[in-house]
Parts: structure tokens; sequence; C-alpha cells
């Protein structure tokens, strides 16, 4: 079923924000726990990963009130990324099919700028990521079927 959350990239500190967030809206983290960069698969032509990077925060998700799920990820400078406060959340939908993953990503993109194009990933799903003509940073991620 599609669905609409927030992602949250942070310079090295996610674990940390999202235990302070789960102390403060309960449950436990779904999507499979906490996903750590050691745990991508190695790639061919891709570097080696910082040893200092490998256990820090791939991907976390907690769901928070109302069925709204917050999802993040640290984003180290190792790997290109520079996080500042106003860079740091997406708007992540998850489309039920291709087609319309690819409809909206093509109509946001409009105007704006694509940082990674819609493409299968080690996770099963078609990703890409796009901020909109108003600064606006959304990313798709559709199940593959």
């Amino acid at each position: 079923m599609a669905r609409t959350s927030t992602y949250l990239n942070f310079p090295r500190h996610t674990e940390e924000a999202f235990h302070f967030y789960q102390g403060i809206f309960g449950g436990d983290f779904t999507g499979g726990g906490i996903a750590r960069f050691k745990d991508i698969p190695v790639m061919e032509g891709v570097p080696p990963m910082d040893p200092a990077d490998q256990d820090l925060v791939m991907h976390i998700e907690l769901p928070i009130t109302g069925g709204h799920i917050l999802m993040g990820s640290d984003a180290p400078e190792s790997m290109g990324f520079t996080v500042h406060e106003g860079n740091n959340v997406h708007i992540n939908l998850e489309p039920d099919t291709r087609e319309e993953t690819h409809r909206l990503f093509t109509a946001l993109a409009h105007g704006g700028k694509i940082t990674m194009e819609l493409q299968d990933m080690f996770w099963g799903a078609y990703f890409g990521s796009c901020t909109d003509k108003f600064g606006v940073q959304w990313m798709f991620n559709c199940p593959n079927p």
C-alpha cells in the first residue's frame, strides 16, 4: 500500500537522534531494525567504505503519530555528503507502481534537479531522488513486484 513518510539525514548521529525520538514517541524500530552501512553488499567498481563509517546507520524507521513513519540515515562526508540544517529533510514517497513512481518523479523533477535517477536498488526497490523547483527534496522508493 502506498505511503508517505519523512526522511531525515544526520552527519554521524542518526542512531542517537532516533533513540531520542523513540524515547518520546515510544514503539520499536520497524523495517528490520537498524541497517548499517557495513550491511551494503560489495559492489564492483565501488571503492571500499571508510572503516570509521561502517557502523553508521544506513536506514532506520520509527512509527510516530497517526501512522506516520519517521525514517533516517547517516550521511558521512566520506561518501560525498555535506549535511546542514535545511538539506537534511526529504519527503519520501512510496507509490504502489513503477508507473506512478515515474510519473511523480518526472513531474516533481521538472524545473528542479535530479539527484539520483530512478533505478533498481539492492534492497529490492525502484529508487530515485530529486529536488523540485522550490527546493523541496523528494525521495521515491517503490517496492519491486
